[in-house]
């Protein structure tokens, strides 16, 4: 049992670890010719989001909102592979019993 507390001890630190190493990355997406920029960290907060006046007029909203999903959704993508490749250098989660 206490090998057991001990594994997820050492999980949590993992974790930990992780979440601190991913705070650091950041990834940057350009949409619409550079006219949208979206940059987000490894814990999926946007910290950083510029638009060009250009596409904040009436009839340019649909283009806007659609940019704007894309450049999220690819900054989401790009963390993800990211996390990955952390979490397979920190060698992978532990295989702990009764979680798999």
């Amino acid at each position: 049992m206490f090998n057991k507390l001990k594994q997820f001890k050492d999980l949590r630190s993992q974790a930990k670890d992780l979440q601190s190493k991913l705070a650091e990355e950041s990834v940057t997406i350009k949409k619409a010719g550079d006219s949208i920029v979206l940059t987000m960290d490894g814990n999926l907060t946007v910290t950083g989001l510029a638009i060009d006046e250009a596409l904040l007029s009436k009839d340019k909203q649909e283009k806007l909102q659609t940019e704007l999903k894309e450049a999220f959704n690819d900054a989401v993508k790009k963390i993800q592979r990211i996390m990955a490749v952390k979490m397979k250098e920190m060698g992978g989660l532990p295989n702990i019993p009764g979680l798999n």
